[in-house]
């Protein structure tokens, strides 16, 4: 299958509703070969069901879907696409050499299973049974599965759930070598500083529809630039939205700490030491994707995963 066009990913006008629920209300979404994207989105945005409906998993009730040129399950038949999967259950009594060796079969150009665990950086396990596998070194099976057919486009589902930190940081590093083969990978994560130290690319989604798309420098800076955090006794956070350059006021922690969203820090800064001089211990810091996340998708952190289905 030709991988050179013009778009690894192509989605149109996409809608799928369950009963009377919209799952994915007209979505449209271009991917281009060797961008690294971060699909995210709270509890019910619709994220994974375009994710199912993209892999050929659920079919649309409309619209149309392409992955480089090709029907879904034609592409991932070719083995131009690669998926990793949280439901997938591993063999229990086959070793991790004998899975991917199974799986390489069933394509016509796989890549080399040497080459698989080594890249998911598993070579330690290849002669290690399924049975015997933690749940981090399972995630990092998947992804070896996943990378086999050689794949141009690499879909992963929460990746790193259940990895540990030393974990993560060596898949995404994996992850960095197999992007910058001029490879397209497509992931969803709760983690976001994830998303933000990994994409090049954030599309949010909520209620069913895309409310962001673009760099994730661009996304942070939709909800206006800066924040200012500060200790300011005996002031409560809706007092200060009258601050000029200032665009929101929340608590942070216990005690009189607030954080101020500024389209103006400078000017925010300035007019609140002069209004309250009492104020001290001030951070300034740019704007963060979950800042952007909470505000462009409603989601309640507190209360939900970031990413979920």
């Amino acid at each position: 299958m030709e991988r050179s066009t013009p778009h690894a990913v192509a989605l149109s006008g996409l809608r799928k509703s369950y009963g009377e629920r919209t799952a994915v209300a007209g979505i449209d979404l271009l991917i281009a070969p060797g961008e690294v994207v971060a699909l995210l989105g709270p509890n019910g945005a619709g994220k994974s069901t375009t994710v199912d409906m993209m892999l050929g998993l659920t079919p649309p009730d409309s619209g149309g879907i392409t992955l480089f040129g090709a029907d879904p399950r034609r592409a991932l038949a070719d083995g131009v696409v690669g998926a990793m999967l949280q439901d997938v259950t591993l063999l229990e009594d086959a070793t991790v050499r004998e899975i991917l060796t199974m799986i390489a079969s069933m394509h016509r150009a796989p890549m080399p299973v040497a080459g698989a665990l080594r890249l998911a950086g598993i070579g330690e396990l290849a002669e290690r049974r399924a049975a015997r596998l933690s749940g981090g070194q399972t995630q990092r099976v998947r992804l070896a599965m996943a990378l086999v057919p050689d794949p141009g486009l690499l879909v992963l589902d929460e990746p790193t759930a259940v990895m540990d930190v030393t974990a993560r940081r060596a898949f995404w590093h994996a992850m960095g070598a197999f992007a910058a083969s001029g490879r397209t990978v497509l992931f969803t994560t709760h983690y976001l500083e994830e998303a933000e130290a990994h994409a090049g690319r954030v599309v949010l989604m909520r209620d069913g529809t895309i409310v962001a798309d673009g760099p994730v420098g661009a996304v942070m800076a939709r909800v206006g630039g800066r924040t200012v955090t500060a200790l300011v006794p005996g002031v409560r956070p809706p007092e200060l939205l009258a601050l000029p350059g200032v665009v929101g006021a929340e608590p942070a922690g216990d005690g009189h700490r607030v954080v101020l969203r500024c389209s103006d820090s400078d000017g925010a800064l300035r007019a609140l030491l002069a209004r309250h001089p009492g104020a001290r211990d001030v951070e300034i810091r740019s704007a963060s994707l979950e800042e952007a996340f909470v505000l462009l998708t409603g989601a309640n952190l507190a209360g939900e995963e970031v990413a979920a289905r």
